[in-house]
């Protein structure tokens, strides 16, 4: 898997590898509740700015911002050495890599980023819960997109006390963990509608490089 595709599928909470498929979890009253606290956590923001820590399977670190403006608009800028940035506009999510200049494309309607950029977010509708968990103050959801277009699973870890999400984490088909952790979240900032431009070509259409299938890759 090249680091290009590494850092999208980490952003847009899916896997590039494959896991054997868990059966979904049939929740109780408690969870179901769990699952409405984190969902009403993304409905509480329009727009949201904030800084996060990457972890990669082999404890490498990568640092940034990112600003989100629902519904569909997002933008992760890492700091350097790592010269990618990734951005919605709300129909495509372009991920550029600076230091080649290069820009690849994948429709945002086609990866799991549309269900947390929704303008309303509804995990037990949208997702297929795998578990749930309560422990140290923590609500631990494992789920998979419904829609299973990006296979694999994901694990949201909310903080109860403070009632925001702490991290998520992406498990690939080796068992290799991806943490994310997010910090200094700032909701109902103001955002720069120039911040979610992508590069266009003369007709006004993405330059995609015969790359709109999200989960292909480059080697």
């Amino acid at each position: 898997m090249t680091a290009i595709r590494k850092l999208l599928l980490v952003l847009a909470i899916a896997l590039g590898g494959l896991l054997p498929s868990l059966p979904a979890h049939a929740l109780n009253g408690e969870e179901t509740q769990a699952l409405k606290k984190i969902s009403d956590f993304f409905n509480s923001f329009r727009t949201l700015k904030g800084e996060f820590t990457q972890i990669s399977p082999r404890g490498r670190v990568a640092t940034g911002v990112f600003y989100i403006a629902k519904p569909g608009r997002m933008r992760f800028e890492y700091a350097p050495p790592v010269p990618f940035v990734i951005v919605s506009d709300g129909s495509w999510v372009a991920m550029r890599n600076n230091k080649k200049a290069t820009v690849d494309y994948y429709p945002l309607s086609k990866t799991p980023l549309r269900m947390v950029l929704a303008s309303r977010v509804n995990l037990a509708r949208d997702a297929i819960i795998k578990k749930v968990e309560e422990r140290n103050g923590l609500t631990i959801v494992t789920l998979q997109d419904k829609d299973r277009m990006v296979p694999g699973h994901l694990v949201l870890v909310f903080d109860n006390g403070r009632n925001v999400l702490q991290q998520w984490i992406v498990i690939d088909g080796q068992g290799r963990r991806t943490t994310v952790s997010l910090s200094n979240m700032q909701p109902g900032v103001k955002v720069a509608a120039k911040l979610f431009n992508v590069p266009r070509n003369g007709e006004g259409k993405p330059r995609v490089r015969k790359k709109t299938n999200f989960s292909s890759s480059r080697r």
